[in-house]
């Protein structure tokens, strides 16, 4: 049986609501499961991805997924490019990269995503407006272990999330959210006051074991975000 991530999807959903795969059930590794359904392991990664955010299963870094005792309804965030998100509200958007810059990974940034002593990353500072006005200030890290192509990727004409959605798909995530006071260097690129109250999201990824990237979005007074479930 060949398989797209949604059919596979489907199938997985009725072996656990059949009970062929009861509450607690190990599931098969992406390998396996890709081999069964005749397809690629991205396509299994994507079908789990979607079942783990539907709250049928849970899915932890180096100990595989498992079925939920019983299901969970989870909150679900909206995390689009920013330029669709801009272009959505009606507004025009532009991208500006700030500063770029190729480094041994700082301490704090190894030790958050695993990386060894001497990782080589880039670090990039973005900025995106909406209608000219500040809205989403950018600050990334990305491996470049993982992905040396990024040395060479020209980040003036595009942005670095744009890119890595086209470069590498992600098989986990951690996100987190914040409120955060200005500094005054981030004061200076959102337009605001030091000491104003901001909106921060952070957000890691892995491929198979590996670190992708790390970045902080912080984003300009006023910003709302919307949760489904």
């Amino acid at each position: 049986m060949k398989a797209d991530f949604r059919a596979l999807k489907q199938e997985l959903r009725q072996r656990i609501v059949q009970g062929i795969w009861p509450p607690g059930t190990l599931l098969p590794n992406e390998v396996d499961l890709a081999a069964e359904f005749s397809c690629a392991r991205a396509t299994v990664n994507r079908a789990m991805r979607e079942l783990a955010e539907e709250g049928l299963v849970e899915r932890k870094r180096k100990a595989g997924t498992r079925v939920r005792q019983a299901p969970l309804r989870q909150a679900r965030f909206s995390i689009p490019l920013v330029r669709q998100e801009i272009e959505a509200q009606g507004a025009a958007y532009r991208y500006a990269l700030v500063r770029r810059e190729e480094q041994d990974a700082p301490d704090w940034l190894r030790a958050r995503l695993g990386l060894g002593l001497g990782a080589r990353v880039l670090h990039l500072i973005c900025m995106h407006y909406a209608d000219g006005n500040p809205y989403q200030l950018e600050d990334r890290w990305i491996n470049l272990e993982a992905l040396p192509d990024a040395a060479g990727a020209d980040f003036a004409a595009t942005g670095p999330n744009e890119w890595l959605v086209e470069a590498v798909p992600f098989s986990d995530a951690e996100i987190s959210f914040s409120a955060l006071a200005a500094d005054p260097e981030t004061a200076r690129y959102l337009s605001c006051t030091a000491g104003d109250a901001l909106f921060m999201a952070e957000r890691s990824t892995w491929w198979e074991e590996q670190a992708i990237t790390y970045v902080r979005l912080k984003f300009q007074r006023g910003y709302r975000m919307t949760t489904r479930y």
